[in-house]
């Protein structure tokens, strides 16, 4: 099939070149030109492990391009729609400005196809009712039919969730009606479905609602384990042994109950909030008033990075502070509402020498935050610092060798925001340990001095 992708930022792009990698001829297409020509050359505009070997076998099998313009793909018979919908600059909505923009040039072009059935496919997360409202300019063109097929990919394994999804989520405006465009886009997934993914089809507003919901689910648990961790500190208990014993529970389970300094990225936060404004506006605020408090818990622990900084320190005004990690989670260059940046923040803003340092996000953290002290070498941004805060939980930091980092660090002090480094191996290299959700842990009395001796 000849496949469109509407807006190649990160959803998108990853869909285009899966799509590609399925055999299909797809064109991806962005406002974007510098994203364009950067994807045409096979250099990806951002990190995801596994994107460049599928971006660069499309472009090398003509299966793949991208463009600007909207009559290059006229001919399409399936049009992806993976627009960003951020949070609104005046409240908590969702802005789907971009999305219409691009249904609104898409239109201008479909009728070239006289009639030939043709799908729209949303991709994006919007608000419940966005899809029936899209189709009823959309449809009154013949032969075009909406569908909405929400995307649940994780950064850092969204090649993986795309060629390997766990369901197919089709929105449809009546799943008791006509059923040719169910299976145009079982065409397009026929590999998929073939390899055994189960297909729901569904109500556009139900399809919608799957995807909000599956997002403040996640973030609920993360919240919830969060809370937890705060009454761990205060009566003096240990969060990761009440997360071990609760997730063998099957019908909670161990996934998203990691205590530390919360989520964030580009999906999570806004998408809660959305759904929040959504309900709101649908009036049944109420039934949903409880993700204000799930947000309020993950911004209250990046606070209590900063409290437990000034615990350890005595003070953090001028003082060295190495912060582990940039980005909002590891295998990702996305900064936005990345907990990491959030904390640095706050500590420089409470007179901390803060330096930052990243294996992959340093670059979008300095277009954030230009005024940011980054040092790309580990090495070097460890050396001097009276304390390491770790929360990126990048490979590299959680196999980091403890007695080696104490001959570098100017007091061996770390905060860990993540929760993944093991205690007792840092204890006995002479680090003084904090974690989220756990009390404190002491060096190892035979090996502090020693610590001491190498700083």
């Amino acid at each position: 099939m000849v496949i469109s992708v509407i807006g190649v930022g990160y959803l998108g792009a990853v869909h285009a070149a899966a799509m590609a990698e399925l055999g299909h001829e797809v064109i991806g297409l962005d406002v974007d030109a510098a994203r364009v020509d950067a994807l045409q050359s096979g250099h990806a505009p951002f990190h995801e492990p596994g994107f460049d070997e599928i971006l660069q076998r499309g472009l090398a099998s003509g299966k793949l391009r991208f463009t600007t313009d909207y009559t290059d793909i006229a001919g399409a018979d399936v049009h992806f729609l993976g627009l960003g919908t951020p949070q609104r600059a005046d409240g908590f909505g969702a802005d789907l400005s971009h999305l219409e923009a691009a249904t609104e040039s898409l239109r201008a072009v479909l009728p070239s196809r006289d009639g030939a059935p043709t799908l729209v496919v949303g991709k994006s997360t919007v608000p419940a009712g966005t899809a029936r409202t899209l189709a009823a300019g959309l449809e009154q063109i013949e032969g075009v039919t909406l569908m909405w097929n929400p995307e649940f990919l994780r950064e850092g394994f969204a090649v993986k969730d795309t060629l390997e999804p766990d369901r197919l989520v089709y929105g449809v405006r009546d799943p008791e009606g006509p059923r040719q465009a169910v299976e145009m886009l079982d065409a397009v997934y026929a590999q998929l479905l073939a390899d055994g993914v189960t297909r729901l089809v569904m109500g556009y507003e139900t399809a919608e609602l799957v995807k909000v919901s599956a997002n403040a689910f996640l973030a609920t648990k993360i919240s919830f384990i969060n809370a937890i961790a705060e009454m761990c500190e205060t009566v003096g208990g240990d969060v990761t042994d009440v997360a071990h014993a609760i997730g063998m529970d099957d019908r909670i389970g161990a996934k998203f109950l990691r205590a530390g300094v919360g989520f964030g990225g580009g999906c999570l936060p806004k998408d809660i909030r959305a759904f929040l404004a959504s309900a709101e506006e649908n009036g049944v605020g109420q039934a949903l008033g409880f993700l204000r408090e799930v947000d309020m818990i993950n911004e209250r622990r990046r606070a209590k990075v900063v409290e437990l900084a000034g615990e350890m320190l005595g003070t953090v005004a001028g003082r060295r502070i190495t912060v582990l990690g940039a980005a909002f989670k590891p295998d990702s260059d996305d900064v936005r509402d990345s907990p990491a940046l959030d904390v640095a923040d706050r500590l420089t803003a409470a007179g901390a020498e803060v330096t930052v340092t990243d294996p992959q996000a340093l670059d979008n953290a300095l277009r954030r935050m230009p005024e940011l002290r980054v040092q790309s070498d580990l090495d070097t941004a460890l050396r001097g610092a009276e304390l390491t805060v770790l929360l990126t939980e990048w490979s590299e930091y959680r196999e980091l060798d403890p007695s080696r980092a104490a001959g570098l660090v100017a007091a061996p002090r770390i905060l860990d925001g993540r929760s993944v480094l093991d205690a007792r191996r840092w204890s006995e290299a002479g680090w003084e340990l904090r974690a989220l959700g756990r009390g404190p842990v002491a060096p190892a009395p035979d090996s502090a001095a020693e610590a001491l001796a190498r700083t």
